[in-house]
C-alpha cells in the first residue's frame, strides 16, 4: 500500500471507531491485514475478520483473520458490529441483497453495522492518483457503478435502521450506521 492508501484506510477506520464501544465483539468485512484490529486493541474485546484477497488466516490473542467471502467464510459468531469500510462497492449487486439478513443473523440485539462508501466522484479521481502512482488503486475494476445512496436501500427497514449518516473527505466518501430492529 502507497502512503495516501494507508491515510484514507486511518481515516475510515477512525471515523468507524466513534460506533464502537468498550468490549465489542467486532466482524471486519474485508479486513486486509488486520490492522483495525490493532489501532482498536484495549476497545474491542475480540476481532472476526473475512477478506477475500487474504492468502491465508491468522489467529492473535485480540483477533482472527479469515481468507474467503462474508458470511460463509467466518465459523458462526455473534458479535455487536460489523465493519465494511470501503467494501460494500467491492459486492457485486446479487451478493449485497444477501447481506441484510447475514448481517442481522449475526449481530446481537441493538448490534451496527458500520458503512463507509466513496462517492462516485472518487472512481474517476482514484484512476488519476493510480496513473501517477500515488495509490495502489486496490480493486477499482470491482466498484460495479455503486452510487452511495444504494446503502440505504440495503439496509433499512425492516431488518434495520439508520442511526448515523455523514460525509467526510470533503464529500468524497459517506459514512453510514444500522442499528438492527
Amino acid at each position: 500500500m502507497k502512503t495516501l492508501d494507508k491515510y484514507l484506510r486511518e481515516v475510515r477506520i477512525a471515523k468507524a471507531k466513534g460506533f464502537v464501544r468498550q468490549g465489542d465483539v467486532v466482524v471486519d468485512v474485508g479486513c486486509a491485514d488486520g490492522i483495525m484490529f490493532d489501532r482498536w486493541k484495549g476497545l474491542i474485546e475480540y476481532g472476526y475478520g473475512i477478506d477475500p484477497i487474504l492468502e491465508k488466516g491468522q489467529e492473535t490473542p485480540g483477533y482472527a483473520l479469515y481468507s474467503g467471502s462474508f458470511p460463509e467464510g467466518l465459523p458462526q459468531v455473534k458479535c455487536n458490529v460489523i465493519t465494511m469500510l470501503a467494501v460494500l462497492e467491492h459486492i457485486p449487486p446479487e451478493e449485497q441483497a444477501k447481506l441484510p439478513q447475514a448481517c442481522h443473523q449475526m449481530l446481537e440485539p441493538g448490534g451496527r453495522v458500520v458503512v463507509t462508501v466513496p462517492s462516485a466522484k472518487v472512481d474517476s479521481i482514484l484512476r488519476l492518483l493510480d496513473t501517477l502512482r500515488l495509490v495502489d488503486g486496490m480493486s477499482m475494476d470491482e466498484h460495479y457503478g455503486f452510487d452511495p445512496t444504494h446503502t440505504l436501500r440495503i439496509f433499512m427497514q425492516p431488518l434495520f435502521r439508520l442511526v448515523h449518516r455523514r460525509r467526510f473527505q470533503l464529500g468524497l466518501n459517506n459514512l453510514f450506521v444500522f442499528e438492527k430492529v
